[in-house]
């Protein structure tokens, strides 16, 4: 992908930003009307976070968790047996030159925002806080 003059090649392009974002919603409609054809999947309730896309657009990772935290493990073993379905629902409403292929991770933001909470929480950090 070539460089222009509004980026300096530190981050993604608003190319993968937009694209990233459509694959988020669409994925995450996918998933809430229960499009995929196996009722496993169709019970769990699945976040979709965030999708990050590579620069050649070719690989898509979505950061996902389930409702309410549990079975991971569950959730990861039916996102990846039902992959090519999803890949296959995600492109209809994609207008890009190839599907993307699909990988999941888990999503740690919200562990990270109760862990900021628990830290600013403490003592000693109100303190140093309230001294500025």
């Amino acid at each position: 992908m070539g460089k222009n003059r509004f980026q300096d090649g530190h981050g993604p392009s608003q190319r993968q930003l937009r694209v990233g974002e459509l694959i988020r919603r669409t994925l995450s409609d996918v998933l809430t009307r229960g499009d995929i054809h196996d009722p496993e999947l169709n019970r769990l309730s699945i976040t979709v976070g965030e999708v990050v896309v590579s620069p050649d657009l070719k690989v898509a990772t979505a950061y996902v968790v389930p409702l309410g935290g549990g079975a991971a493990d569950e959730m990861f073993d039916l996102l990846k047996r039902n992959r090519s379905e999803l890949r296959r629902a995600v492109s209809k409403g994609l207008t890009l030159k190839f599907a993307p292929e699909l990988r999941f991770k888990l999503d740690e933001t919200f562990d990270r925002l109760d862990e900021t909470r628990r830290l600013f929480a403490q003592y000693a950090v109100r303190r140093d806080l309230e001294e500025e």
